[in-house]
């Protein structure tokens, strides 16, 4: 199966077809039961049920090399030390989000590939088969590692969407490749099933993708708007709830084209502290949920107790 030949039958199928109809199974409408557990929580956003699940967490000892090269190792200890965190390791969270808008169920990354993604769906009751449209912000192995299970697609009753470019990027490479290789195993067999999108454009009624490229060629992130009130789901934009947020101009060593990256999160960061919007990272500790705020002439990440409790 050629790129070539599956995004133009994509293609063909979103302009045949509403974009919430493309390639929608004809299944009953599942819907979420919200919970507050370890590796499930949910939110309300006007009609919206969000759920973010744990798929895993990961401990790195090299926290000053991924975020701390564009800066001094007395300042990084400084402001790891005023924000009673270690300089010298970081904890990583790996949290897809679902979103049942009432119409579909909508989820956000597929994590690991550890088996995380089903018990994080099984708490909120609902099985992959039921799963609606399969949103992939961009390709690195922890978004798209649970896509696949046992050699069998995960989710094999949903469409799929993610950026062109991301695509056209991670598709180049050889199956040697460790992001390249997986990309092949796990996201080209959909690839009749996936629609791209680009900035602006709408997944479903009330998501809109926004380009956030920087980390990846392609990455994206995602506005949730239900009566009133927005979530943006941020992916990898931040991978760190205090580095990335304190100086958004610190180069953070998984992202591609790390000035892009930085200009990037310096946007959105403005934005969200302007606008007083919530948002949901990927990499920020569990539930990942929080708010912006400026803090001298970078930001702090303010994370939600109950304000969207259900």
């Amino acid at each position: 199966m050629s790129f070539k030949l599956s995004r133009r039958a994509a293609l063909g199928a979103a302009a045949a077809l509403p974009l919430s109809l493309a390639a929608r199974p004809l299944l009953a409408k599942a819907s979420v039961t919200p919970v507050n557990s370890i590796i499930a929580r949910s939110f309300k956003i006007g009609k919206f049920v969000v759920t973010t699940i744990l798929d895993g967490s990961a401990r790195r000892e090299d926290a000053f090399d991924i975020f701390g090269s564009t800066t001094t190792e007395d300042e990084f200890k400084k402001v790891s030390a005023e924000n009673f965190i270690s300089a010298d390791a970081a904890q990583f969270y790996f949290t897809p989000t679902l979103v049942d808008t009432g119409a579909e169920l909508v989820l956000f990354d597929t994590g690991l590939g550890n088996g995380g993604i089903q018990a994080g769906l099984a708490e909120v009751g609902i099985t992959p088969e039921q799963i609606d449209v399969v949103v992939i912000t961009h390709m690195h192995p922890d978004h798209i590692g649970g896509m696949a299970t046992d050699g069998h697609v995960t989710f094999p009753n949903a469409r799929y969407v993610t950026a062109a470019k991301e695509y056209d990027f991670w598709s180049g490479f050889d199956e040697t490749h460790r992001v390249g290789g997986l990309v092949k195993k796990n996201v080209t067999p959909v690839a009749e099933k996936t629609t791209f999108v680009k900035d602006g454009e709408s997944v479903v009624s009330g998501v809109t993708a926004i380009a956030a490229p920087g980390h990846t060629p392609g990455h994206t992130i995602y506005m949730l708007e239900s009566e009133g009130q927005q979530l943006l789901l941020t992916a990898d934009m931040a991978n760190h709830y205090i580095w990335a947020f304190h100086n958004p101009e610190w180069a953070i060593s998984f992202d591609g084209d790390k000035d892009l990256a930085a200009a990037t999160r310096r946007a959105k960061m403005d934005m969200l502290a302007a606008d007083k919007i919530p948002m949901i990272g990927y990499h920020m500790p569990f539930p990942g949920m929080g708010f912006v705020e400026t803090r001298g002439s970078g930001f702090r990440f303010v994370p939600v107790s109950y304000q969207f409790a259900i």
